[in-house]
């Protein structure tokens, strides 16, 4: 079995970064983002980023770190509302947008996994999604109806957080940070880890397995989460 483990994120991203590369980078939110990772890339300075992730972190943590920094020239996104420096270097044109429904953005990223180049969907029919794509009919129980084409997606490096893994990079994640984490640790050409939690291999029950190691290259145990909360809402406490 080649080794998959490395000692830190520096070590598991060296020789795979390059200006202009496409990223995939995990997680919902601030939940299950690679912290470690991307605090590797904000070090090593690689510039001309396309990053392809659900939303841009928040000002000063999670990928709004590169944000700062310019090192991301492109996002390719759903949700961005949580970033005041996203929103002022969209407005002033200094960094270029995709928006995607988050539905879509999902699917497109299983579908690069999966090896699909592209798959019709009724989502964005009639809306600013659709301008410039492929439009097809296609006969439904309700009638004929309109599709918009959307293509697949991949990735130069797909940089994921998992909860457990094992030495064969089988791993598994916890509550909502399976949400984008697992389809791109297909959809990178190569995958790199963080995790929490390194077992031996024949600790994790296969019928628990999230990822399959194929498609996991390289890996290494993370430290010092800090796993914020974007916004923190409570209730006031009722007078005794």
């Amino acid at each position: 079995m080649a080794n998959k483990i490395y000692p830190d994120a520096a070590a598991a991203l060296d020789g795979l970064l390059f200006d202009g590369m496409t990223i995939m980078s995990g997680g919902f939110g601030l939940c299950g983002i690679p912290e470690n990772l991307i605090a590797a890339l904000r070090a090593a300075g690689t510039k001309g980023l396309t990053v392809i992730s659900n939303n841009a972190g928040v000002d000063g943590f999670g990928l709004g770190q590169l944000l700062e920094t310019r090192q991301i020239a492109r996002m390719i996104s759903s949700y961005v509302g949580e970033n005041k420096e996203f929103e002022r270097q969209y407005l002033a044109g200094e960094l270029q947008l995709e928006f995607n429904p988050q539905g879509t953005l999902a699917e497109r990223i299983r579908a690069g996994g999966a090896g699909i180049p592209g798959f019709y969907t009724k989502t964005g029919v009639g809306t600013l999604v659709a301008e410039g794509k492929e439009h097809k009919d296609f006969a439904t129980a309700s009638g004929t109806e309109q599709y918009i084409l959307e293509t697949g997606l991949v990735a130069d490096v797909s940089i994921v957080k998992a909860w457990k893994a094992d030495p064969y990079g089988n791993l598994i994640f916890r509550k909502t940070s399976r949400n984008f984490n697992p389809m791109m640790a297909t959809a990178g050409k190569v995958t790199v880890v963080e995790v929490e939690e390194l077992v031996a291999a024949g600790a994790l029950d296969p019928d628990n397995i999230h990822t399959p190691g194929i498609f996991v290259q390289r890996l290494f145990v993370g430290r010092d989460y800090e796993k914020r909360i974007e916004q923190r809402t409570v209730r006031e406490r009722e007078a005794a």
